[in-house]
């Protein structure tokens, strides 16, 4: 016995594919993505499920995808040119577009909702049902994930940067709501998107936005994410993982068809580093994985770099005295919720809720407590904006409390 990783282990499939970023055989490949799933087992994942009823949760998968209807609400879609020309897809939804503003003369709040990476909008599936009455929504499908097209300048060779993100948000307000008091929402990426738009347009922060949500997210220091794994673990990932999703993102049909023969293993990762607990709607379990899937991996490739140049804790401060939501999950292993309690202590007056045992898809896991906070930073908003009043529906949810909350002012 050597004092390395054991033969065949997960963490020996990670260093050998680290190994191979130069230059790598067709079965190399095959297992440098087999390997990048298994490392995931080696924090703890029940693999024993991968060799027990195979055909049985095939079955149970197809009778989920024929029935959920999760990811099935649509608007009213529209196209915006980013910066670089790229088509970023859009869709409004909401009755408050062309509602009454409640004889005020006021303007309703617009609510702009930017997803994490590696999902698309409709991973505000449960928030899209919750706050449609009365409310003007807007959903949009960050670049090169969902419906939007591929992004134009890293396809001409320029590397993807939140940065961009941010003047891709700022190309969709200016379309869609050009007036009117913001309410802006963003999960993980999502939440770095905004942040970067508050970086670029602060003043667009002092003059029209009512509130921020920033739910599953961190404003910098994603390196010292351990992900759930040792610290020794850790270390190995951060350091092989940028090559090996660089290489796996060249090699992209061969790769997609390997994670078809091991949807199996993706689905351990997925349910790992998705959710905290184990008592998830199966249902809600599978769409996480179809928007998951739903990612090629050169795109997965494309971003991934970009999380460990994120550091925005400067643009914090022009969310300063904004009402502001900070949320996430305490089981949460790709942006732990101490990163969340780091930026609310920057944000007085901000609110922070901690989903005890819920992971990072926490809007998905527990829904009702998402909406509910959600709902309860509108009623904020619209104090702060004097925007018009929110519909009955929206106050009634911000008026419930769930058992789930845990509030701690900042």
């Amino acid at each position: 016995m050597t004092g390395g990783p054991a033969e065949g282990s997960p963490v020996a499939a990670v260093a050998r594919a680290a190994g191979a970023a130069s230059g790598v055989s067709r079965a190399g490949v095959i297992g440098i993505s087999v390997g990048v799933l298994a490392a995931g087992a080696a924090a703890g994942v029940a693999i024993e499920r991968l060799t027990v009823g195979r055909a049985m949760r095939r079955r149970a998968r197809a009778e989920l995808d024929a029935n959920a209807p999760y990811g099935s609400l649509r608007g009213r879609p529209r196209t915006v040119a980013a910066p670089d020309g790229t088509e970023l897809y859009v869709e409004l939804d909401g009755t408050g577009w062309s509602g009454p503003d409640g004889g005020t003369g006021a303007e309703p709040l617009t609510v702009v909702f930017c997803h994490g990476y590696c999902l698309n909008q409709d991973s505000w599936h449960f928030q899209r049902a919750a706050l449609r009455e009365g409310l003007r929504l807007v959903f949009w499908d960050q670049r090169s994930h969902g419906r939007s097209e591929r992004s134009r300048s890293y396809l001409a060779g320029e590397p993807a940067g939140i940065d961009q993100l941010g003047g891709d948000l700022k190309a969709v307000v200016d379309a869609v709501a050009p007036t009117g008091p913001l309410v802006l929402v963003g999960h993980s990426m999502g939440g770095m998107t905004v942040m970067a738009l508050a970086d670029q347009h602060p003043e667009l922060f002092r003059e029209r936005v009512a509130g921020v949500a920033l739910i599953g997210t961190l404003a910098g220091d994603w390196n010292e994410v351990s992900l759930g794994l040792p610290k020794a673990g850790a270390k190995l990932f951060k350091k092989v993982a940028p090559g090996v999703v660089k290489l796996l993102g060249r090699q992209v049909d061969l790769v997609e068809a390997t994670r078809r023969l091991g949807s199996d293993v993706a689905a351990v990762f997925y349910r790992r580093f998705s959710f905290g607990g184990r008592d998830v709607d199966p249902g809600v379990v599978r769409f996480a994985e179809q928007l998951l899937d739903a990612t090629p991996i050169d795109v997965v490739a494309e971003f991934y770099p970009v999380f460990g140049a994120h550091e925005k804790y400067g643009a914090l401060d022009a969310l300063r005295g904004l009402p502001a939501l900070v949320l996430a999950g305490t089981k949460d292993l790709l942006t732990p919720s101490t990163h969340s309690e780091a930026m609310a202590e920057r944000l007085p007056g901000a609110e922070l809720v901690l989903a005890e045992g819920a992971g990072h898809l926490v809007m998905l896991e527990c829904p009702e407590l998402v909406d509910h906070e959600l709902a309860r930073l509108l009623r904020r908003a619209v104090g702060f904006a004097g925007a018009a009043p929110l519909p009955a529906a929206v106050l009634d949810l911000a008026g419930e409390r769930t058992a789930e909350t845990v509030v701690d002012p900042a």
